[in-house]
């Protein structure tokens, strides 16, 4: 059978997967995997991708050594980005969206002005942010191109320069609902028009002939797919019909370094209440848009495991913590103080003692404090779509890594009250797979594509307990938590908010 791949660039690590498609089933296999460590370089941090480039290269040689591969494609993190010369060279390491540099930035645009365009939430993560921190500098004066993240891969892989609709989408740049550059709202930042060249295309679109090192080009091709992590993962959701197909709203959580908790849409929604409700709308496969709120995910366990500098792994940490007692304090993941790469178990315990709650006391509790906390975020977010939307949220598809942890799918379900459905924990990986299937001809639309993903992963299935008075009053606590610190609220005015606010 024909062979595709999945270079699937995450925050904390990489993966190249390997993907066979009979027809009915795919089956996928990792090929390599390799760990995303950023660098700082005179204060400033970037992202070291010419290291990932090499390894990606590498696990694409080991599979075509063994395989015929037929296609290629990247997904990775949204909003960070390269900047290119005329010859297509880059001019620096791209910069790390945790890197503060871009915070604290005077609105150019009002708020909704700006998120009726683009229907993107203001965060300092946000290209647009980035750029303008880089307004004025050598960088900008000599970049003649922007490219994000996949799209950078894919022309290095492929020797061809194109844009892709999703990743694209998460830079509070691209209009939400023609799906171009939103050249007016570009001019008005101040923004260099030069840098936004070429053709937007859709996810599934041949770029162009996988070459090797020194440029020649092989049999495989290089796809397009939906270059934005979650919006590969969200097409890989194991559902039957799509946004139109029920009443009830295709609702799901990605849960890897980032929770990205929301529900398909036909198209934008942008209206103040939704930009005041932290909701951002972005470009998903075949015309759909993922409305959804970005919130931190398994990053406040990924910084504890740090800061604690032991060797136990996440399920290690996941297993103590399903021990420990319940119901114990919570923080709200949302709180900017929670985005920066420092001790975190310090700062929980200094949200705790900011809040008048008790300092969880011990890693089994700190860990379980972050589970509960993040489940809590979820049903929020979940109440909040639905009123937004109008439709009924029934069920959520938990994927991505927080699929992998039984104690997470439980907490999400028993908190929410709602069955969770859990699985695939690859599913970026299955999605990016599937979009090269269906540029192939192999699979003719979204409703399909995800019939595949049923069939090969069947989900698991969390149903919410019975009992349910102390989850509700856990979720009440959490409420009255986060109306104190309201994030939303505070940054609602502005358009690039700064991390310590």
């Amino acid at each position: 059978m024909p062979t595709y791949v999945a270079v699937d660039l995450g925050a904390e690590s990489g993966r190249v997967l390997a993907g066979e498609f009979d027809g009915e089933r795919l089956v996928v296999r990792e090929a390599h995997r390799f760990p995303n460590v950023p660098v700082r370089v005179l204060g400033g941090l970037h992202w070291d991708v010419l290291r990932l480039l090499a390894e990606a290269r590498a696990g694409i040689g080991r599979v075509v050594s063994e395989r015929r591969v037929v296609s290629v494609g990247v997904d990775a993190w949204g909003n960070d980005f390269g900047l290119l010369d005329r010859d297509q060279r880059l001019v620096a390491n791209p910069r790390h969206h945790r890197d503060p540099y871009a915070v604290g930035l005077t609105a150019l645009v009002s708020s909704q002005e700006h998120y009726e365009v683009t229907g993107v939430q203001p965060l300092p993560i946000n290209t647009s942010c980035q750029l303008l921190a880089h307004a004025g500098s050598p960088l900008l004066d000599a970049a003649d191109r922007l490219v994000m993240l996949p799209d950078l891969f894919t022309l290095w892989l492929s020797g061809e320069m194109l844009t892709e609709r999703t990743i694209a989408s998460t830079s509070q740049l691209l209009d939400a609902r023609t799906g171009r550059w939103a050249g007016d709202l570009i001019a008005r930042l101040g923004l260099p028009s030069r840098l936004f060249g070429g053709e937007i295309v859709e996810p599934g679109t041949v770029a162009g002939p996988l070459r090797d090192e020194s440029g020649r080009p092989g049999e495989a091709v290089v796809v397009a797919v939906a270059g934005h992590d979650t919006a590969s993962a969200v097409a890989a959701l194991p559902v039957v019909s799509g946004p139109s197909g029920s009443s009830g709203a295709v609702a799901y959580i990605s849960c890897g370094t980032w929770s990205l908790v929301g529900v398909e849409t036909a198209g934008p929604i942008t209206t103040p209440e939704s930009r005041l409700a932290g909701f951002t709308n972005e470009g998903g496969v075949l015309g759909t848009v993922r409305f959804l709120r970005n919130l931190n995910g398994l990053w406040l366990l990924q910084e504890c495991r740090r800061a604690w500098g032991t060797g136990a792994s996440y399920a290690d940490l996941v297993a103590e913590a399903e021990a420990a007692p319940a119901f114990g304090p919570l923080i709200d993941p949302t709180h900017l103080g929670f985005l920066k790469p420092e001790d975190m178990p310090a700062r929980v315990a200094a949200f705790c003692r900011a809040t008048g709650q008790p300092v969880p006391e011990g890693r089994a509790a700190m860990v379980r404090c972050i589970l509960e906390s993040l489940a809590c975020s979820y049903r929020l977010v979940l109440e909040q779509a639905e009123e937004l939307t109008g439709r009924p949220v029934e069920a959520v598809h938990l994927v991505g890594g927080g699929a992998a942890s039984d104690t997470l799918c439980r907490l999400t379900a028993d908190i929410g009250g709602r069955p969770v459905l859990a699985g695939p924990v690859e599913a970026t990986g299955i999605g990016n797979l599937l979009v090269q299937v269906m540029a192939h001809g192999g699979i003719g639309s979204l409703g399909e594509l995800r019939e595949v993903v049923r069939r090969s992963y069947p989900p698991r299935t969390f149903l919410p307990d019975s009992e349910r008075e102390p989850y509700d009053a856990t979720y009440v606590r959490f409420r009255e938590l986060t109306a104190v610190d309201n994030f939303w609220s505070k940054v609602a005015s502005q358009r690039c908010p700064t991390i310590d606010e």
